[in-house]
């Protein structure tokens, strides 16, 4: 009797050994979470009419906490003030821990950079609308960010600045 042999899955070795990409969230949780509400109850009692200026900021951080193992966080900063004073201010930061495997080094970047962040967001955003709320302002929603759009922005302006300080060390060596 003749032996069937079926072909190894795609991302299979012959011998088992899975060497597929696989990239994934293990976990997310709030890091760290401060509201300060530093002018009530004097701002409750103004008039509500005006609309407070709101600047958010934000920072992506990544950190290898193990062997295939990301933790991404989301740092979130955001200050309203109405009629020049503090309405309130958040600072919320946002992690997930990722697991990588497989992931060629040039892609691990753009991941943890650009797809974490987009991933953790949605979460990081009701968490950020709920204490607004708890605080006792109206619930700030924020808009969806291209953050893959970002970290592409900001990899390419890192390489046109690199470029002019590698084309400047060239004319001092004297090669061009």
């Amino acid at each position: 009797m003749a032996e069937v042999r079926a072909a190894p899955e795609e991302g299979m070795q012959a011998n088992g050994a899975d060497t597929a990409p696989a990239a994934g969230m293990i976990s997310q949780y709030v890091k760290d979470l401060s509201f300060e509400n530093p002018n009530a109850p004097g701002i409750f009692q103004r008039p509500s009419g005006a609309q407070p200026q709101i600047d958010v900021q934000f920072n992506i951080g990544a950190n290898q906490i193990g062997d295939e193992v990301h933790e991404v966080l989301l740092k979130l900063e955001v200050r309203a003030e109405a009629d020049g004073e503090v309405a309130f201010v958040v600072d919320l930061t946002y992690a997930g821990i990722f697991g990588l495997r497989n992931v060629p080094q040039e892609h691990i970047q753009p991941f943890l950079l650009g797809e974490a962040p987009r991933i953790l967001f949605p979460f990081a955003r009701r968490v950020l609308a709920d204490a607004v709320r708890d605080g006792g302002f109206q619930p700030l929603l924020l808009e969806p960010i291209d953050f893959s759009a970002l970290y592409l922005q900001q990899a390419e302006a890192q390489q046109q600045q690199q470029q002019p300080d590698s084309e400047a060390a060239g004319d001092e060596t004297g090669q061009a």
